[in-house]
């Protein structure tokens, strides 16, 4: 139980890519991030990532509407079938093909998917277990290039499929005798967005240029005849057999295809026919303005689009009334979406990585999140476990709540990437060290830098420690080879140590006395007394060069991580070695796809780059250039368990071995850029390079552990990666919410009540401590025979209960405001 630790949450990412959907009472987001899906709730303020993942990152959610169900697909159309109230995978389905678009019907029996140029309509999952939950009913065929957004009819009855040909196409959902398909023109660009009316078949069609086409229609939804002679069809020709055997290899379902005319008008009946009746322009006087995202709600008839520049527009259709427009990012929306209510709307952008939700009608933000658009650099735990501070190579200084997972400050003075933060002991202050060559202090009571230190030269700033006493501030250079000491309260620079002859790489001081331990390239662990003039205490030789240093929190053992892949550990009073790990086997790297030697030959230059010891001491948390975070027992000096923090195919150094299949004369596929314009295309990377090249259009970046932390309570810890803020806990809810706390409410006096007998002052502590397995564990020692009257003082009266069951009072369903015959004061009634 002790190594029991569960994934928890992602923090530090908010949104990566794909299409956001609201949740069916519109309080929560649900947002892709990578490979996995993180749920915001709006109303409680708090944050939630499913314990699910795809194997690369998630391009399209398709959510039912009913809100139980999610379809996650990702770059090469592997699907999950997820339910979104056990948080468990029910299905797994490949596509073969990536996908552009996932949308259920409204009535929730069907739902459509788009790949490459066809639309492809599955019956949606039941209640009941299935062999196969995706089945697939019709193929559609009609547009010449990839597929890119979808929408229904209120009624479920017909679709609407936009392309990248700048045509759109109506289908039938069932063979209607005078609406089987549809094509529409008119655009000059490809699709962002077609919408129906409420109900009614009028549609509107939007393009990447920003044109509007207003589309009526000639017919209603309920004028749409089924199709009598379906079974009645004459015998195709040989050619159609040919065809027909051909399709139906490729998949079961009914194949529609659709042609640029429209069909012929057969027996006397007149077919659905489309005019355009109004055209639109976003881009006034010549501005000219990629749209790029967009939704329409029905009931209100608000067109919301986003554009590449970063705004966003709202018009009232179909008179295209311009509600207001709003710049919210310097980057491109990515996605769209709208609440149930029409009050909220959600804007997704990639490139910096934001969430934000956007009530139009008081215009104000009722949720704004943004990561690190960079790679996270360094983590710190405040001392009570309840916020986590992060560094990103953008230079923000970043904290979250551990428990809503969301981040409620942003400092942003840093010029350059922040290399390392910590807390202090008091727990209010932070200090971040950057390579701008500034070492910076942040309150968290008012939110500002309150102290900046700054060396006499420049110089990068790569390590940090502060002393226990949250006097003395030191940084480590790694290009003067020198470490600096400043004064917390006067910001004087107190001393300049010398003698490290390679950069300085790790800091820390003894939990114990003023001593602080730095371990440089050069070989060496120097261990130097801030009483005794700053002078050397001891010089720990090491076999190669050191990378992370850490003290055992009571300040008798010292865990060094060196180049070679071993952990050493020794006695900081008496100077010795007392034990090793070789752990370069232990982290497993993979293979990079420009690599020319395997993986097992790479592991032998691969090391941990990270190390923190568990609140107790008796475990090693142990992290660097691999997707796995190792943890070791320190007394037997062995490894206990290894931790996958992803298995997202999508980052590079994944795989142990190459996959053949993709293997050229020319070298890997995997390194070609489909996006690239000039050139060969192909994309490699400069030698050094870890993190990719920005200015490239397609990069993979290696997937490493940048740092490790423990939370002081023991129960969790943390790890920056490339894929995020991961957090592990050993506990199923991160949320300890007691109320009308006090010294006596404890589990011993909870259990002694049992002992006891008293069986209605126990429940009434469990309920006050509210620990879910300790209410439990009461309800289920009461003996049936013993009746409790629940009473409400709001109601003033009794609320009578079969014999072993609780139930809440009918006029305030609450459950703080259960008390019993002891007749305790309700809590909800605000007395």
């Amino acid at each position: 139980m002790k190594f029991a630790y569960k994934f928890s949450n992602l923090l530090g990412a908010v949104y990566r890519q794909g299409n956001l959907s609201f949740s069916k009472d519109g309080n929560a987001v649900i947002s892709p991030v990578g490979n996995r899906v993180s749920v915001f709730d709006l109303k409680n303020n708090t944050s939630e990532t499913l314990p699910v993942s795809t194997t690369k990152n998630i391009t399209s959610v398709g959510l039912s509407p009913d809100g139980a169900l999610a379809v996650l697909v990702d770059e090469d159309g592997a699907a999950l079938l997820v339910s979104l109230v056990t948080r468990a995978v029910l299905h797994h389905f490949h596509f073969h093909k990536p996908v552009s678009s996932i949308r259920f019907s409204p009535d929730g029996r069907k739902f459509v998917v788009t790949k490459e140029n066809v639309a492809l309509m599955y019956h949606a999952p039941g209640k009941q277990r299935e062999f196969n939950a995706f089945a697939l009913d019709k193929s559609y065929y009609g547009p010449y290039d990839e597929t890119t957004c979808i929408d229904w009819t209120d009624d479920s009855k017909c679709f609407v499929v936009g392309s990248k040909d700048m045509s759109t196409w109506v289908f039938g959902a069932e063979r209607w005798a005078n609406l089987i398909y549809y094509s529409l023109g008119g655009h000059k660009d490809l699709i962002v967005g077609c919408f129906f009316e409420k109900d009614s078949l009028d549609l509107y069609t939007v393009s990447q240029d920003g044109t509007l086409c207003v589309w009526e229609s000639d017919a209603e939804l309920q004028d749409l005849v089924l199709k009598k002679d379906r079974d009645k069809r004459k015998p195709p020709s040989q050619g159609e057999e040919d065809e027909e055997e051909e399709e139906g290899d490729k998949a079961e379902g009914e194949v529609i295809r659709g042609k640029a005319e429209a069909p012929k008008e057969k027996d006397g009946r007149k077919n659905v026919r489309y005019q355009q009746i109004s055209k639109h322009f976003f881009n006034k006087e010549g501005d000219f303005n990629n749209l790029t995202a967009a939704a329409f709600h029905k009931p209100t008839r608000i067109l919301v689009t986003g554009f590449a520049s970063g705004t966003f527009h709202l018009h009232e259709l179909p008179e295209f009334n311009l509600i207001h427009s709003l710049s919210i990012s310097q980057q491109r929306i990515s996605s769209v979406a709208i609440n149930g209510s029409g009050d909220w709307i959600g804007f997704g952008c990639s490139g910096l990585g934001q969430l934000l939700v956007w009530e139009w009608q008081s215009e104000s933000y009722v949720f704004k999140q943004q990561g690190h658009f960079n790679n996270m650099a360094s983590l710190a735990y405040s001392p009570d476990g309840q916020y986590i501070a992060t560094g990103g190579d953008d230079g923000k200084v970043k904290v979250w709540n551990a428990n809503s997972g969301l981040c409620f400050v942003t400092f942003t003075e840093h010029t350059s990437s922040v290399t390392n933060v910590t807390f202090t002991s008091s727990g209010f202050v932070i200090v971040s060290a950057s390579l701008d060559g500034t070492v910076r202090a942040y309150d968290l009571h008012r939110y500002r830098n309150f102290r900046t230190f700054a060396s006499p030269r420049p110089a990068q700033f790569s390590s940090l420690a502060v002393d226990v006493a949250g006097e003395l501030v030191s940084a480590g250079a790694q290009d003067s080879f020198e470490i600096f000491l400043w004064s917390m309260q006067t910001g004087r620079l107190l001393e300049v140590l010398g003698g490290h002859e390679g950069p300085v790489s790790c800091l820390d001081f003894s939990p114990l006395r003023s001593i602080l331990a730095s371990a440089s390239w050069d070989r060496t662990v120097r261990l130097w007394d801030m009483w005794d003039s700053w002078q050397v205490k001891e010089t720990l030789l090491l076999t190669s060069d050191g990378l992370s240093v850490t003290y055992r929190p009571d300040g008798q053992e010292l865990a060094v991580a060196t180049l070679n892949g071993e952990i050493s550990f020794w006695n900081p009073d008496a100077a010795t070695q007392t034990g090793s790990v070789v752990g370069r086997h232990d982290l497993e790297t993979g293979r990079k796809d420009t690599d020319k030697i395997s993986a097992k030959q790479l592991a032998k230059c691969k090391s941990f780059t990270s190390l923190c010891y568990s609140a107790d001491g008796d475990s090693l948390l142990a992290g660097g250039q691999s997707r796995f975070v190792c943890i070791y027992n320190v007394k037997e000096q062995m490894l206990m368990k290894k931790f996958e923090i992803s298995c997202n195919l999508s980052f590079d150094a994944m795989e142990e071995f190459l996959d053949r299949r993709k293997m050229t004369e020319f070298g890997s596929l995997a390194l070609v850029d489909e996006g690239a314009g000039d050139g060969d295309g192909v994309n490699i990377s400069l030698p050094g390079v870890r993190r990719g090249d920005m200015s490239s259009r397609h990069f993979k970046p290696e997937i490493r552990v940048s740092s490790l932390r423990f939370s002081p309570t023991g129960r969790s810890w943390a790890a920056t990666t490339t894929e995020g803020l991961l957090v592990y806990s050993m506990d199923g809810s991160m949320v300890f919410d007691p109320y009308d706390l006090d010294l006596d409410v404890t589990p011993a006096s909870i259990r002694k009540q049992l002992r006891l007998q008293e069986w209605a002052s126990a429940i009434v502590l469990a309920f006050r401590l509210n620990e879910k397995a300790l209410k439990q564990e009461v309800l289920e020692a009461i003996p049936h025979e013993q009746g409790v009257e629940p009473y409400c003082q709001r109601s003033r009266r009794y609320r009578r209960a079969s014999r072993g069951t609780l139930t809440a009072c009918p006029n305030c369903v609450i459950l703080t405001c259960i008390t019993f015959v002891t007749r305790r004061p309700c809590r909800s009634r605000g007395a």
